[in-house]
């Protein structure tokens, strides 16, 4: 069974120009199948404050009401997604930019109302890999913003870590999945002060020991979810560290397995 790599990177090296060349020039070195996932919030946050537009947040999410959905299309589908697109294929990586809505790959159900109202957010309903495989096949390298769509007309916002673990989930029958989430700290840290305190493996087993010791907590949790979800339906391996990672397995980074 061939392997396919699953990338998501975080706004910090998105909002970096020579933080995204040095990843660009590492994703587009990678063998074999590989799907890149990327967000952009603190992008669209300073369109929206430019454009006068209040950001309102609760417990670190986005609410989307109509005007930010409007910037949030603008900024990931559009500005990151295409700028991300076009230095993969200066690399001669060939690549293709995708939201949910593309090739009906992602469709969501919009968030209930309560118990707090998000707006136009979407949790994940069905992932659908066949227009995927194809491109995969062909050796192009998808590119998904954090967009998917409800089959009803309707784009919603969505946590690309989310996207990068059900991408993953859904392919772990036809391939060995592998998923990495790649940001600006060495992995998952017992001090977020110090970046040598890097916890080397997490398990589905021991995890629940590090939140209630609040090792993990505040902005790594839900993060940390998504990773232990994925391992718990079968994807092979996953990786939580800067992007070095992705070539030099003897690197700083966390590792979650069952």
């Amino acid at each position: 069974m061939k392997t396919l790599k699953i990338i998501k990177i975080g706004g910090n090296i998105i909002d970096d120009a020579s933080s995204l060349s040095a990843f660009i020039e590492l994703f587009a070195k990678l063998e074999g199948p590989k799907i890149l996932i990327h967000g952009g919030g603190k992008l669209a946050t300073k369109l929206a404050t430019d454009l006068g537009m209040e950001v309102n947040m609760i417990d670190g999410r986005r609410v989307t009401n109509a005007a930010t959905l409007d910037i949030i299309t603008m900024v990931y589908a559009g500005k990151i997604n295409k700028n991300i697109v076009v230095q993969l294929q200066a690399k001669h990586c060939n690549a293709i930019g995708f939201s949910g809505a593309d090739g009906n790959t992602i469709v969501s159900k919009k968030r209930p109302a309560t118990p707090i109202d998000y707006g136009f957010a979407g949790d994940i309903a069905q992932v659908n890999t066949a227009v995927l495989e194809v491109l995969l096949t062909q050796g192009v390298a998808p590119v998904f913003c954090a967009l998917t769509h409800d089959q009803n007309g309707q784009l919603l916002n969505t946590n690309a870590d989310t996207i990068a673990s059900e991408l993953a989930i859904a392919f772990a029958n036809t391939y060995e999945t592998e998923l990495y989430y790649c940001f600006e700290k060495n992995g998952v840290l017992r001090d977020v002060d110090d970046e040598t305190s890097v916890i080397k493996h997490i398990s589905t087993e021991n995890y629940q020991d590090l939140m209630q010791q609040r090792i993990i907590s505040e902005g790594m949790l839900p993060k940390l979810l998504n990773c232990i979800y994925a391992i718990q339906k079968n994807v092979n391996k996953v990786c939580i560290g800067k992007p070095e990672m992705l070539s030099n397995p003897n690197a700083n980074f966390t590792t979650i397995t069952k």
